[in-house]
């Protein structure tokens, strides 16, 4: 796999692998695969015919996906860097952050110079420009609270744009981002940061971790390790074993179906969702149908948590998804509840 052009910000790779650019580390492949430096490169990129008339998928770390067949067109990877503080009145910063940064070790950077907000969503993988896309959220917490705006070339009007929070249609896992993904190509975010905080720390088992931990008055740095620890606990690794994290989203019902199924399975958590939903818990659904640990060849339902489906070494993606389905039609006919899988399908 060489490079077939380059250019100021860019570079090109023909019939690319993409089996180390996604966490489920799947095979797959790409027509073409362009790693982009310089977010001022995408005008020229897109005069280019390959991406006016092939497939175009955006691309990160690959924490969010599952490739179950080649991609047929063009794979578009943001790789751009950076970090800068735009402006800091001591109680509130606004920071620009480059779509390429690892989202954790952005995390990890605000909490170095005492911001706060971020804690709880230490360890998240993928980038900053995926973050909002998803609008990734974790113990209590999602990052549209944070993001100021977000940068993002627009393919319609061919520049970039700077659409603040308001505009964003930030929604549970949802947001303008995802629901247009062939028109917007997220490019950087801002973030308004506080250095104080309430902590957060009200969803299961973060007292309970901070109690062992000896915190009694918790700061957003305690919060982060508290979280960190729970997640290593319960998650597997992707550096360890190929998976996105939660393949399934908590389905969001009514309040009366919510009502009828807690009186039938009275153990079944039930969160408030507002606007007369409520959240239940995939992961309670999945192992009340006894999926938990399922293996399937290489592709399983993870032993430590029953929202992670893993890859232990040899499964493709048409395995993997084809155990996801499996599960969702369990849970479906014994439950009546339909689980929608958190990352993108390919």
């Amino acid at each position: 796999m060489t490079a077939i052009a380059e250019g100021d910000g860019y570079t090109i790779v023909e019939n690319a692998s993409l089996q180390g650019r996604n966490t489920f580390r799947v095979p797959a492949r790409a027509k073409l695969l362009i790693d982009v430096r310089k977010p001022a490169a995408l005008g020229e990129l897109f005069g280019y015919a390959a991406l006016k008339t092939q497939p175009l998928l955006v691309l990160g770390e690959g924490s969010n996906i599952l490739f179950t067949r080649d991609w047929p067109g063009v794979v578009l990877s943001i790789a751009a860097r950076g970090i800068a503080v735009l402006d800091d009145d001591g109680d509130r910063a606004r920071i620009r952050v480059e779509a390429g940064e690892n989202w954790n070790d952005f995390v990890r950077w605000s909490l170095g110079r005492g911001f706060a907000g971020l804690e709880n969503l230490v360890l998240i993988p993928g980038t900053v420009g995926a973050a909002p896309i998803q609008n990734i959220g974790a113990y209590g917490a999602e990052v549209r609270e944070f993001v100021a705006c977000v940068e993002a070339w627009d393919r319609n009007a061919g520049n970039l744009l700077r659409i603040d929070n308001a505009d964003c249609a930030f929604d549970y896992r949802d947001s303008l981002f995802k629901r247009d993904r062939n028109r917007y190509v997220v490019t950087a975010v801002e973030f308004g940061l506080p250095r104080q905080r309430e902590p957060r720390i009200d969803y299961a088992g973060v007292r309970e971790e901070l109690a062992a931990l000896g915190v009694t008055e918790p700061t957003a740095p305690t919060v982060a390790k508290a979280i960190a620890r729970i997640r290593m606990r319960k998650l597997p690794n992707p550096a360890l074993i190929g998976n996105a994290g939660s393949f399934f989203k908590n389905p969001l019902v009514d309040t009366a179906k919510a009502a009828a199924l807690r009186g039938q399975q009275p153990g079944l958590p039930v969160w408030p969702a507002g606007d007369g939903r409520a959240k239940l818990s995939a992961a309670w659904l999945i192992e009340s149908c006894g999926f938990k640990g399922l293996r399937e060849g290489d592709a399983a339902v993870s032993e430590q948590h029953a929202l992670v489906l893993v890859n232990h070494g040899h499964a493709s993606g048409a395995q993997i998804w084809a155990l996801a389905e499996r599960v969702r039609n369990g849970v479906c006919t014994r439950f009546g509840v339909e689980l929608e899988p958190e990352p993108l399908v390919i």
